[in-house]
């Protein structure tokens, strides 16, 4: 008998969905914007099976991937499983068969040695290629049109590394897919790789090179001279997964470093210039820039861990007050002979996580930023159940130049999905467009697709499109022109 566990993440508005479906015009509250034409991706994890041990965190949920074709004031909505490795032996057995999350040992030995990854994090197009990635297993192809499973790629056999990460960044100058693997040799390895990839889809070189420890290596940024890498302690060890704890836990006893690496196919693990900071929590990248010998490296940092589902390794309780992170700047120097980061600014009082940009200004100065926002001035109201393991209630944005801010609720009883923004046009000045978003209607157990100017965020969504299914709390999404996806 199928019954998936009375636990957080498997009940209220994380019941598992397991949702196929093709729904041609949603019903519109407002008015889409005419110019908008293509298509915007999201994923969530979403199990097709009830965990191997009886229960599991959010994160290690089969990825189910949405497209919304947005044409002609019109929106579609289409979703599909990323048919990974695991998803097809698992739909075979008729069960799952891989165990706890990053833990090899708690699989069924049917799938010993076998590709793990889910595709669950995050739905990228590059070169008329939809890629389904997770961190820990190389991206998954998939068809930007139907959401039809290809298959793993390696890039023609020129990805010599077992990893690709869900958060790779397009050089808005040569239109290269710039990338890195951590754990590259294997789970627990210190090894990572960076990867550029041509805009259609050739790996033109990888960089070799080691952390200085294991840990969970989510996100990065790149400059037009530079890969930037973040290492914060959320590491690991054999031990912790021989005796079944969570595969990463936070350690506060550990400094946290910057890597600068050299962007060039020559470059090897001798360029990279490590600096250190003293212990702290950062997971996502808002972007990066050069000024100079400066690199400025803009991401959300709290005290302490933000993740409770990977608890403090020396077991103390988590810290929600110290959880709270803010957009920062940390600022290092490449003509000093200085190991210490420059200097670390905080960039906005908004509590916020989940930071975007117009993807047009990747690794350039920029000005405009967006977030997910915790604003605890505002009441909640948790009817359904929680869709995350925080209240994620505003939509904010940040104007870098002037130091302007603005924010929009979602009400008492909902919480919102990573934001994205929409260019006008290719040649629009930046900022110039829309931001697209999943909010989740907690109470009523369903989901509306919301469009917003994306400079007036305040006055509301111009457009909300109502998803008569409920989709569960997502993680990362983005848009591609009807031109750039074949579909126009």
């Amino acid at each position: 008998m199928t019954h998936f566990p009375d636990t957080m993440s498997f009940t209220g508005f994380n019941t598992p969905s397991r949702i196929e479906a093709d729904i041609v015009d949603l019903d519109i509250d407002g008015e889409v914007p005419a110019e908008m034409n293509g298509a915007f991706y999201r994923v969530q994890p979403d199990p097709q099976f009830p965990p191997k041990l009886g229960d599991d965190i959010s994160f290690n949920g089969d990825g189910m991937i949405t497209q919304f074709r947005i044409k002609d004031g019109k929106v579609n909505f289409r979703q599909r499983w990323a048919k990974t490795d695991k998803w097809k032996l698992e739909k075979e057995a008729g069960k799952a068969l891989f165990g706890a999350y990053r833990n090899p040992l708690t699989d069924d030995e049917s799938v010993e040695g076998k590709i793990r990854g889910t595709a669950n994090t995050n739905a990228f197009v590059h070169g008329g290629r939809l890629y389904g990635m997770k961190e820990d297993s190389p991206a998954l192809v998939m068809d930007p049109v139907t959401l039809e499973t290809v298959g793993y790629t390696d890039f023609d056999g020129k990805m010599t590394g077992e990893t690709f990460t869900a958060h790779p960044k397009i050089d808005p100058k040569t239109g290269n897919m710039c990338a890195f693997g951590y754990a590259s040799k294997g789970v627990l390895t210190l090894d990572m790789t960076y990867y550029e990839i041509s805009p259609d889809n050739k790996l033109l070189y990888e960089i070799w090179f080691e952390n200085p420890y294991y840990a969970m290596m989510h996100d990065f940024a790149v400059t037009e001279d530079y890969a930037i890498f973040h290492v914060v302690p959320s590491t690991s060890n054999w031990e912790r997964l021989e005796k079944g704890l969570p595969h990463f836990g936070f350690d506060t006893t550990m400094p946290v470093y910057l890597g600068v690496l050299p962007r060039r196919p020559d470059a090897t693990a001798e360029d990279i210039r490590w600096f250190k900071a003293p212990n702290l929590f950062a997971s996502h990248v808002m972007n990066a820039f050069q000024e100079g010998s400066k690199i400025h490296f803009d991401t959300p940092e709290a005290k302490n861990n933000m993740f409770p589902f990977f608890p403090d390794i020396h077991g103390a309780p988590f810290n929600p007050q110290e959880a709270a992170s803010f957009l920062t700047r940390w600022t290092v120097d490449l003509a000093s002979n200085s190991e210490e980061f420059e200097s670390r600014t905080r960039l906005t009082d908004m509590m916020g996580e989940f930071p975007r940009i117009d993807d047009r200004m990747t690794g350039l100065k920029y000005r405009y930023g967006w977030l997910l926002v915790i604003d605890p001035s505002q009441p909640v109201e948790l009817k359904g159940g929680s869709a995350g393991g925080y209240v994620m209630n505003t939509l904010g944005l940040v104007d870098h130049e002037t130091g302007k801010e603005q924010k929009w609720w979602c009400g008492p009883t909902s919480s919102l999905q990573e934001p994205c923004f929409v260019p006008r046009s290719k040649d629009a000045p930046e900022g110039d467009g829309w931001i697209v978003q999943i909010c989740n209607r907690l109470e009523e157990h369903r989901s509306d697709l919301l469009i917003f100017d994306a400079l007036d965020i305040e006055k509301g969504p111009v457009a909300t499109a109502k998803i008569p299914v409920r989709l569960r709390f997502g993680l990362h999404g983005n848009w591609a022109d009807a031109d750039v996806i074949g579909d126009e």
